[in-house]
């Protein structure tokens, strides 16, 4: 069993947005107090978290643009990479 020790705090919020929070948790049958520890977590894994300690299998594919020239089954790219 993980027991996590919780640090209260103060935040100051507009109304508008507690009330929000408010009416959401009551949908969902959860407490506000947990849904904004829950947006603050979702926040600080996003926004804070430092993304060069993240293993290789979390980061997205990135596209590089498209192929230039396809390769054909006889190309040596071996012999051509080795000749430079």
């Amino acid at each position: 069993m993980l027991v996590q020790c919780m640090k209260p705090i103060t935040v100051n919020v507009s109304e508008v947005t507690y009330s929000d929070f408010q009416k959401y948790a009551k949908q969902q049958d959860r407490k506000t107090a947990e849904l904004i520890r829950e947006a603050m977590e979702l926040y600080r894994e996003t926004k804070i978290h430092d993304s060069s300690t993240r293993s290789l299998r979390e980061l997205e594919p990135v596209s590089l643009g498209a192929v230039n020239f396809p390769l054909e089954a006889d190309d040596d790219i071996l012999g051509e990479m080795i000749d430079l």
